[in-house]
């Protein structure tokens, strides 16, 4: 059965695999990204391949997947770049709120949707740092909020929430300029 569904596989999306590259270096720009967006969209062939309805276009559905998988990669970056940066910057700047108060233009990332060396790094704070970072940077609660949450005063959660991003931003240096959200300069 297995072989099978290998065989029939191959059968459809080999011949397709070259336009395939081609349109992913088209959507990402890059070589090597697209390497890996063609790899995760074959994956995802693969594993929906019993779903793919016998006598419909391989191509189409393959190219489908392809784009669906890009903007995937592109959204969950775009993301990762914003929740960065915000953590960069009152990280450089310090808090430029009053405490108590929501940040302008907080965002709520739901940490699913993070990287995993980005959930890596939060899991491996010290438990008082990560529960601030959490529920003020990703959940998007005020200082206030979070105070009465954790049951400590306004000054403290200020306290581990500078601490917390200051080791994450440590702990995601080289992920950053990795992924080409820190310029070696800015570094």
């Amino acid at each position: 059965m297995n072989q099978g569904k290998r065989a029939s596989f191959e059968a459809s999306v080999a011949p397709h695999v070259r336009e395939l590259y081609g349109a992913a270096v088209r959507l990402t720009r890059s070589r090597a990204e697209a390497d890996d967006v063609l790899q995760e969209a074959m994956s995802r062939a693969w594993a929906f391949w019993d779903r793919f309805e016998a006598g419909t276009n391989p191509r189409a559905w393959m190219h489908r997947i392809l784009f669906n998988t890009f903007a995937s990669t592109y959204r969950r970056r775009k993301r990762e770049r914003e929740v960065l940066g915000e953590v960069a910057q009152s990280a450089i700047a310090g808090p430029h709120w009053c405490a108590g108060t929501r940040p302008p233009n907080a965002q709520s990332p739901l940490t699913e949707e993070l990287s995993d060396e980005v959930v890596e790094a939060l899991a491996a704070l010290p438990q008082p740092f990560r529960e601030v970072v959490e529920l003020v940077d990703i959940r998007g609660e005020s200082y206030k909020e979070a105070a009465a949450r954790i049951g400590c005063p306004v000054g403290t959660v200020m306290s581990r929430l500078h601490r917390g991003r200051r080791l994450l931003r440590s702990a995601l240096r080289g992920y950053a300029l990795a992924e080409g959200y820190l310029t070696p300069s800015a570094a």
